[in-house]
């Protein structure tokens, strides 16, 4: 025993500014005394969230991005489930709070966080906006389930837009591009290798079926403004901005690139800080299973150079999930922080996922940590930290302290009460300036116009004027798919050049202009 706690006492007694988790449990019994902690300065290094169903990984969550606003760090999380609202508000005493208090040894005190609340579909929160052009056709494949075909078309769509310098900043521009090209615009093309209409028929269903899911609110102007992520309080406790995604769960692949899409633009905005103090945010990415589910090799490359480079911007990355098995293993391997919920193995292929995950732990005298893995307690985990010399400490099993704030959703009356604020107000009106759309539609315009000046020519023998009409540039125009699309009203002058992709973001491509 002594050795256990000697061994703790080592590993975290210099930890200096840093996050409290819990205390060692070893045999059966907690030790409050050394706390197990991670320094803020490491909180940079990036971590991993994981374990069964109801073994404690939201509480865990939550308690972590607590302590992170205490310290004045601004945090960003995925409300998926709808269960972290909760952090607004103080948390109630109970036996079972009180116990794990007196377990632990920490001092437990109800609080409330400093919280902005935002959402996709502008429902929960202040509405989330970002252009077509800036999410790029990588992450728009994903979203739209794409495969590999339907995807270089995409590309290759996105590519003439820029040539032609058109701007695609909601669904409506994009739609207007994919039929043109198929029709009056598809001898344009050939240089870029064309596409069939069936493809092209693939691509407009599935901009439907995702606009019938509230998608159209989210892709757009004004962009949100990612600085607004990173506010520090009057009080010194940094804002906890809350992404609700209740409303949008039937479409996972949205939320999960749409906050990949939000890192990489990060990366890109944030100067270079290299090793500081303490990060500029932590961004905890609930449900990362559903970013690399099918996700292409194109993909998983640009998310595992998005996690292993961000850390220079001062920004900390929590992948939260169910089995470590669902990160991708470059992905994984940078992942320096762990907390390890207990996990279940009921079928032979859970069975072989706990093997897996036990030999990704230092070896240690201490713990068992196969048979570990599956006897720990709901609120106890299995934690690797980093130590301020960035070098990973033993896995130690903790029972780990509660949190400040309620563990469960906020009432209807509660929310509504904080979605009165200037953010929401700031991002509650789209603006639809001049892009694809008004100008293409403005060609037909123009050339409809023209034709209307021009005196009439002859018909062909044997044809009735009504017939030749069909054959003049107004007939055209009239019949094609893009001249039937309503004109939408122009308002704002193209200022700026937007930044697409995420390789666009990475390799430092310029800025979207989003203020005016």
């Amino acid at each position: 025993m002594p050795n256990v706690l000697e061994s703790a006492r080592s590993a975290f007694s210099s930890h200096g500014d840093a996050i409290t988790l819990g205390a060692v449990v070893h045999e059966g019994l907690c030790h409050p005394e050394p706390l197990i902690r991670i320094p803020l300065a490491m909180m940079n290094r990036h971590g991993l969230i994981a374990g069964a169903t109801g073994t404690g990984k939201t509480k865990s969550l939550q308690l972590i991005a607590e302590q992170l606003a205490n310290a004045g760090v601004p945090v960003f999380m995925a409300d998926v489930k709808g269960d972290l609202s909760g952090v607004a508000v103080p948390g109630e005493a109970n036996a079972r709070i009180d116990q794990r208090a007196t377990d632990t040894g920490y001092p437990w005190a109800p609080s409330g966080f400093p919280v902005e609340f935002l959402s996709l579909t502008g429902t929960n929160g202040a509405q989330l906006r970002a252009t077509v052009s800036s999410f790029g056709p990588q992450l728009l494949a994903k979203v739209l389930d794409l495969n590999d075909t339907q995807t270089s078309v995409l590309s290759l769509v996105f590519k003439y837009c820029d040539d032609k310098g058109l701007l695609l900043l909601d669904l409506a521009d994009l739609r207007s591009v994919l039929q043109y090209l198929a029709d009056e615009g598809a001898e344009e093309l050939k240089s870029y290798g064309g596409m069939s209409k069936a493809t092209v028929g693939v691509l407009l269903r599935e901009m439907v079926e995702l606009e019938q899911q509230g998608a159209d609110k989210f892709f757009g102007e004004p962009m949100f403004d990612l600085d607004d992520l990173l506010q520090v309080e009057r009080d010194g406790r940094g804002l906890i901005s809350v992404l609700s995604l209740s409303d949008v769960q039937q479409k996972p692949a949205l939320f999960s690139t749409f906050m990949l899409w939000m890192l990489a633009t990060l990366y890109n905005e944030l100067p270079e800080v290299g090793d500081i103090d303490r990060p500029k945010l932590v961004f905890f990415f609930d449900e990362a299973h559903l970013l690399f589910d099918n996700a292409s090799k194109a993909l998983l490359e640009q998310v595992e150079q998005v996690v292993r480079l961000i850390r220079s911007k001062g920004v900390g990355v929590f992948f939260i999930t169910q089995s470590p098995k669902d990160i991708p293993d470059t992905v994984l391997a940078q992942l320096g922080n762990r907390v390890q919920h207990a996990l279940r193995a009921f079928t032979p292929d859970d069975e072989k996922a706990l093997r897996a995950a036990s030999r990704t732990f230092p070896k240690t005298d201490y713990y068992d940590v196969q048979q570990s893995l599956t006897s720990m307690g709901i609120g106890e985990a299995m934690v690797v930290t980093l130590t301020p010399k960035g070098t990973p400490t033993p896995p130690f099993v903790s029972r780990m302290i509660p949190p400040q704030s309620r563990m469960g959703p906020l009432t209807e009356a509660e929310l509504a009460q904080r979605l009165r604020t200037p953010q929401v107000k700031k991002y509650a009106t789209m603006v639809d300036r001049e892009s694809a759309h008004e100008i293409l539609q403005a060609r037909f315009a123009a050339a409809a116009a023209e034709a209307s000046e021009a005196p009439p020519a002859a018909p062909p023998r044997g044809r009735s004027a009504a017939n030749a009409t069909d054959d003049s540039v107004l007939g055209q125009v009239l019949n094609s798919s893009v001249g039937r699309s309503v004109l939408r009203t122009a308002a704002v002058a193209v200022t700026g050049t937007l930044v697409r992709g995420i390789m666009g973001a990475l390799m430092g491509g310029k800025k979207t202009t989003r203020r005016r």
